[in-house]
């Protein structure tokens, strides 16, 4: 059920299955579709600027609802990577279909990154298998897995099935075997700079290792029998006292990193001399960052289990150098699970567990923060997932409270999950309209209840990277529903001058060439 802003409800109710898809609204240009399990790792597929092609989003999800991982300690088992077509967004309505999936037996996925740049290939390249994109996927199993996507059509022209993982990456030696004293792994973050071939990743110990990707050094280098490689890191620190939440790379100098850990402290490391961080911050229990490029801190989501009362949400934290104090993006109820930011909106979103979609626009924050006014007029919701309770007879029938269980199935029978969506197609008058005034309200005696299966629960949201998509936004969460919005009203007339021009530098690169070849089938990195 989804009642939009501006248009009348007529209360329909919805029963998606398993790798299904809602038909997109014809004005709001939303998406809806079904992962099958709790979705803990998302990601978009990175496209050249111009290049008009389909949009793609990589999603992880636990096999069941119920289904729960220990942190500590090392598990394997079956895990399926979903590749989802979004078709074309910037041209036309989006309509969500399952392309394919790749199956994996090394536990399930914490994190998964795209090689930023220089991966895509035009599907009519010379190569049997032309790619989409290099994915690095983070196991509970502590490996690192790379693996080479193929478009779609190439893969179902293809005489194999299977696609191909380029490197598994460890950490230890050749000595050590397969073992990781380290843990799980829980954190990924690629070099933003080209030729983009550090990537590095956080884990259940406080480690942070990075690997030289295009490394041919033999104690770093172990070809295996299936044509793929073996990596170990050339470079492992201890950053923290406890699990690596989240790890980025600053994406302005490529030698800053900052990582969060489960010690409540976030750091700022410059690698050329890790024997410090750079600045280190304690305050209270981050889950992940986000660093936008024009910015010199982050901006960070907070557990609220350590948070005084009326600080807990997301905070954009300076990296030291200017000496500012935190400034309070905006306030959250209960715990923001992600943050994701956009380079061409100048804005960041999270999700919460209150199921509250929530975005803010960040102001120029080259002054000092302290003096920017009227930070509530910056923030805005997306969407706000409610758990209703119903009976089985219909929501007509409705009861008065939600089933105290965390029985998937009785929650399933006895409640209903309701998107209430806000017209982002125009910011006109926006304070006094009614979504907005259910935000403040929610910030200020939001009720959460932890005595029950958290369905409206958001743990992962993504912001598109794609100048083609720019302003779309993904996020899913323990409903295992993932949904697409388009935050049109941001829109910039920069990002419309730019797109016509990309479009042309495009065509001329790959539009009189369609058979043009690309890297050698060997390369796990495209030659820059």
């Amino acid at each position: 059920m989804a009642p939009r802003e501006g248009i009348k409800d007529d209360g329909a109710l919805y029963r998606l299955n398993r790798f299904s898809s809602l038909q997109p609204h014809p004005e709001r240009l939303d998406v809806s579709f079904f992962v099958g399990g709790p979705v803990w790792a998302m990601e978009w597929c990175p496209t050249p600027e111009g290049s008009a092609a389909p949009q793609y989003v990589a999603v992880s999800c636990h096999r069941s609802m119920e289904e729960t991982h220990s942190v500590s300690g090392l598990h394997s088992g079956p895990a399926l990577l979903q590749i989802w077509d979004l078709g074309m967004l910037h041209t036309e309505q989006g309509k969500a279909s399952l392309a394919y999936a790749i199956a994996a037996d090394y536990g399930c996925v914490w994190d998964m990154k795209f090689c930023p740049s220089g991966a895509w290939e035009p599907p009519t390249a010379a190569r049997t298998m032309s790619r989409l994109g290099l994915l690095a996927a983070a196991f509970s199993d502590g490996r690192v897995v790379v693996y080479a996507l193929p478009h779609p059509g190439a893969l179902q022209h293809a005489k194999t099935t299977q696609v191909q993982c380029i490197a598994t990456l460890q950490v230890g030696s050749i000595q050590a075997g397969n073992a990781s004293e380290c843990g799980q792994c829980f954190s990924l973050s690629w070099m933003p700079s080209k030729p983009h071939h550090h990537l590095a990743a956080g884990f259940y110990d406080g480690t942070v290792a990075v690997w030289n990707l295009l490394t041919k050094s033999l104690l770093q280098c172990v070809p295996q029998p299936d044509a793929s490689l073996k990596l170990y890191p050339f470079r492992c620190f201890l950053a923290h006292d406890h699990a690596v939440r989240s790890i980025e790379w600053c994406k302005a100098d490529s030698n800053f990193l900052v990582t969060v850990g489960s010690d409540r402290k976030i750091k700022f490391w410059d690698l050329r001399r890790l024997y410090e961080p750079i600045n280190s911050i304690k305050r209270f229990l981050s889950t992940e960052v986000a660093w936008l490029l024009p910015y010199n801190g982050i901006t960070v989501a907070q557990d609220n289990c350590y948070a005084p009362y009326g600080l807990c949400g997301i905070h954009y934290i300076d990296a030291g150098y200017l000496g500012f104090k935190a400034y309070f993006v905006a306030p959250r109820k209960g715990t923001v699970w992600s943050i994701s930011g956009s380079d061409w909106l100048n804005t960041v979103a999270a999700g919460d567990i209150t199921g509250e979609l929530v975005a803010a626009v960040l102001p120029d924050l080259a002054v000092n923060p302290l003096n920017v006014k009227r930070s509530s007029d910056r923030r805005f919701p997306v969407y706000k997932a409610d758990l209703l309770p119903c009976s089985p007879d219909g929501p007509e029938h409705t009861e008065q409270v939600l089933p105290r269980t965390h029985c998937y199935s009785e929650m399933v029978a006895r409640s209903y999950i309701r998107f209430q969506d806000t017209d982002l197609r125009s910011f006109q008058n926006f304070p006094s309209r009614e979504p907005m005034r259910r935000m403040h309200n929610q910030e200020l005696k939001a009720e959460l209840s932890l005595d029950r299966l958290q369905m409206e629960a958001l743990h992962k949201v993504r912001f598109s990277p794609n100048l083609d998509s720019q302003g779309w936004l993904v996020s899913g969460g323990q409903a295992g529903i993932v949904r697409a919005h388009c935050l049109a009203g941001l829109a910039s007339a920069v990002g419309h001058q730019l797109l016509p021009e990309c479009q042309a530098r495009f065509s001329v690169l790959y539009g009189d060439t369609p058979s043009s070849p690309g890297p050698p089938e060997h390369s796990l990195l495209p030659v820059e």
